[in-house]
């Protein structure tokens, strides 16, 4: 086997968790042509991992973030001669990119596991994670080692996953650096879900006390349309943070491996936070930190999934979020906690 190709089209979390399985690849066939199917839009990480070959983008959204036709994406997977495609994201569409690249073996997940059951059709080979690895309340198994569980049929185990992210140089990073006097916090108040996004108030009242406790300055992030809210934790914050300048995917990086600590729901900066090795305090709810929580002895979750009905979707379906029982003192330990265990691996 000298030629895989590996179909996760997005989004930013998901294609950071799974990495460790080109970095398994590339471990297990040093010499193979180890190759990558994104989305255009969620591209931009992988600029970064140096374990892949090539990066086949396409535009499979039809606006414009750029990248190949689905048409034409086809016709250069089948020129590629693939031995082996993997499927880690378990749609029809993904299972059917996999599949039209002509590579002789296709693994993806059995139908209990796949986000769609029909994608099972167009795999040769199926892995079933068995028992906690269904999206139910059952959940335990984290969804790296759920990924690295389809490198199984080609005969490639691991025991620690692996995060090859390139050292990024950043301009806003080295603003960071002199707006905190070389030592920051970074917190992340927005997501893509409402039901993910603790109040912006308390993610303010973290920030004083990190200036008061532990004389960090904070650095707040915002993405598209986030701004407003990130504002609005520097405002109530009364000078202990301060907002980010717009920041690309390099600069979440380059930000992450600088910063003593991160604050952040379930999302794309964070999981780069936890890849890169970044002190994390994740806050969860609708999500569960047992298959998307920090990996990195650094990490500590504060998470109401226990407690939380609204498993799995956009927005609360009762007046209050899960995330409100979350207080300001619980992150503070945790922060607190995380960075102890900073200090000593430094």
């Amino acid at each position: 086997m000298t030629r895989f190709l590996i179909v996760r089209l997005g989004a930013l979390g998901d294609i950071v968790h799974a990495i460790p399985v080109a970095a398994a690849l590339r471990r297990a066939f040093p010499s193979a042509r180890i190759d990558w199917l994104v989305s255009a839009k969620h591209r931009a990480i992988l600029d970064f991992v140096p374990v892949i070959d090539r990066r086949l983008v396409i535009n499979d959204r039809g606006d414009a973030s750029g990248g190949t036709s689905l048409l034409a994406a086809i016709g250069e997977l089948r020129r590629s001669r693939y031995d082996v495609a993997i499927d880690l994201q378990g749609l029809i569409k993904s299972a059917v990119l996999a599949r039209s690249s002509g590579a002789r073996r296709v693994i993806g997940f059995s139908t209990r596991y796949a986000r769609e059951g029909l994608a099972r059709l167009f795999y040769t080979e199926s892995v079933d994670p068995g028992r906690g690895g269904s999206f139910d309340a059952g959940e335990t198994r984290h969804v790296v080692e759920l990924n690295l569980l389809l490198l199984g049929p080609l005969g490639v185990t691991v025991s620690k996953p692996e995060f090859p992210i390139d050292a990024v140089d950043s301009e806003v990073a080295r603003w960071a650096n002199q707006q905190s006097g070389g030592r920051y916090a970074l917190i992340n108040p927005g997501a893509a879900w409402p039901n993910k996004r603790w109040a912006p108030s308390r993610f303010a009242a973290v920030a004083s006390a990190l200036r008061d406790r532990h004389g960090l300055t904070s650095i707040v992030l915002w993405g598209p349309g986030e701004e407003p809210l990130a504002r609005e934790v520097v405002a109530a914050a009364h000078g202990a943070a301060v907002l980010s300048p717009k920041t690309m995917i390099g600069d979440l990086v380059a930000l992450s491996r600088g910063a003593a600590a991160m604050i952040s729901g379930d999302t794309g900066p964070a999981h780069i936070a936890s890849a890169v090795g970044t002190p994390l305090v994740g806050i969860y709810g609708p999500t569960r930190p047992a298959r998307n929580g920090p990996l990195s002895p650094a990490g500590v979750s504060v998470s109401r999934d226990e407690i939380c009905q609204c498993h799995h979707l956009r927005r609360c379906t009762l007046d209050r979020m899960c995330l409100l029982d979350i207080q300001v003192d619980e992150v503070l330990s945790a922060v607190a906690q995380c960075l102890a265990v900073g200090s000593s691996r430094d």
